[in-house]
């Protein structure tokens, strides 16, 4: 595993996307020291699957966690990776998720990424949403970053560079969504972008409370993918860029922060 850096204290500045990718090449010296162990949430398509193919490629040791067993497998068979059944609105699905790992050797890097949305980029009006409707989402999109992250803490926790990856929403972001003409103002939903500003706070509060693991809210972008009926306008790699960034990153990089890859974000 890469060699831990002295902390540095929690919520360190980032200086915008050079910063970010100068802290990204450190990270991957890093990791050309020893071997990361990965898993990533909802990876066997899209945006998960983009950044598990990536950071295979950069020599993780990657976990493709996936509610379908099959497709999982054949998800990491076809990169390189290995899968783990995972549902993360389950306890046990979970729980017997993180054993596996910790029995194959412990985990260094946690991505976050699985996530739904029901509401059809908002277009059901927010008058038809019902507070079971928000339940769904919030199992998957909220609670389930939860359950994964205490299941997974004390795994993360022996690691000597520990870092977690919350992928977020530029629909999260509270100041945009309330300045008019900013991305995401005008968004008519309500359970998605509710459910990922719930996801930033996480985010700031873990890493309040765990300054010695790097934990940062990322936002890919309007991306292409079966969430949004491959509507988005970007691809899956250009979405997956800050996510395989913010996930090689060093002992001493940045965390509790909100970013995209063009920087830092308003909360």
């Amino acid at each position: 595993m890469p060699h831990a850096a002295p902390d540095r204290g929690p919520l360190p500045g980032i200086g915008g996307p050079r910063k970010i990718g100068r802290l990204a090449d450190r990270g991957a010296r890093l990791e050309s020291e020893g071997m990361t162990t990965t898993l990533i949430t909802g990876g066997n398509k899209g945006l998960g699957y983009e950044t598990a193919r990536r950071l295979v490629a950069a020599g993780h040791t990657v976990y493709i966690g996936s509610r379908d067993a099959e497709r999982g497998r054949l998800a990491a068979e076809r990169i390189g990776a290995r899968s783990v059944r995972l549902d993360v609105t389950d306890d046990d699905s979970v729980t017997a998720a993180a054993e596996l790992i910790e029995a194959d050797g412990g985990l260094d890097v946690l991505i976050n990424n699985a996530g739904i949305d029901i509401e059809g980029n908002g277009a059901m009006g927010i008058a038809g949403i019902t507070a079971d409707m928000m339940r769904t989402v919030f199992d998957t999109n909220v609670f389930g970053v939860v359950r994964v992250l205490h299941a997974f803490l004390p795994l993360l926790q022996r690691s000597t560079a520990p870092v977690i990856v919350n992928v977020s929403s530029s629909l999260a972001s509270m100041s945009r969504s309330a300045t008019p003409g900013a991305p995401g103002y005008d968004y008519p939903g309500l359970t998605y972008p509710v459910s990922k500003t719930a996801v930033n706070r996480i985010t700031l509060q873990y890493a309040k409370a765990l300054p010695n693991i790097r934990i940062n809210a990322v936002e890919p972008g309007y991306t292409a993918t079966d969430l949004n009926a491959h509507a988005g306008t970007q691809t899956v790699e250009q979405g997956a860029e800050i996510i395989v960034r913010m996930a090689r990153t060093p002992p001493d990089g940045p965390t509790g922060g909100y970013f995209a890859a063009s920087g830092p974000l308003p909360w």
